[in-house]
């Protein structure tokens, strides 16, 4: 993407938004409240020079997934109307699908960046236990080749800007958002090692977002199990 290069030399960074912002809630106080909410996380990203912002695209609480994208899409264009100019992008995460939570389809994001009036604002952040929850399985060298294309098909693997790194403590496909050390869970070694020696990736950030105790002495933990994988 033409707008990622002033911060690759910096080693790209990248914030998470509050959780509590739902971009597809048809209650139009609290979509207001997300929208602005939005606008925050975004101009403080912005003053740091981050890469960007990720989201969770929100949930459309029974009204429906297709209202619920348009409604995101809508909240975007809200967003990003009031931070004309930010070189800042918004990070839509792909979900495990909890609930009435959209994103868990690859479909989804795409559908919210072909809607948003700006989708040059929009790039995504691949989940590895979102994804492997919601039922894309690429802990073998075929699945992970077939959810690649189908991410292709669907939003374009250049849009894929970052990485969260984390094993699954539920099974595949069962919608569950519970995350795991790496090796630990469900997805195991072998998928992360597809995606760590994938030269398409190697540019990305990947961030764990694994459990951590006070010293985080698991981060050092996991990284060394990731780095294991990585061929020479």
């Amino acid at each position: 993407m033409a707008r990622r290069g002033r911060r690759d030399r910096h080693r790209p960074t990248v914030a998470h938004a509050s959780y509590l912002i739902n971009l597809g809630s048809p209650d139009d106080a609290l979509w207001e409240k997300s929208i602005n909410a939005l606008v925050d996380e975004l101009q403080q990203a912005e003053a740091l020079g981050l890469l960007g912002v990720v989201l969770h695209p929100g949930a459309h609480m029974e009204q429906g997934e297709e209202a619920g994208i348009a409604r995101v899409a809508a909240g975007l264009d809200r967003a990003h109307a009031a931070t004309g100019g930010f070189k800042t992008l918004t990070l839509l995460e792909i979900t495990a699908g909890q609930g009435t939570t959209l994103g868990y389809k690859f479909e989804h994001l795409g559908a919210m960046r072909a809607q948003a009036s700006d989708p040059e604002r929009l790039a995504v952040c691949f989940d590895t236990c979102h994804a492997f929850a919601a039922g894309y399985d690429f802990r073998e060298p075929a699945g992970y080749a077939a959810m690649m294309d189908e991410f292709d098909r669907a939003i374009g693997l250049d849009l894929l800007t970052c990485f969260h790194f984390n094993d699954s403590k539920g099974a595949l496909g069962s919608h569950k958002d519970r995350h795991e050390h790496i090796g630990q869970g469900a997805i195991g070694v072998s998928g992360f090692a597809h995606i760590l020696n994938d030269a398409r990736f190697a540019n990305v950030p990947m961030i764990l977002e694994t459990p951590k105790s006070d010293d985080m002495h698991e981060d050092v933990e996991n990284f060394e199990v990731l780095r294991g994988l990585i061929d020479a």
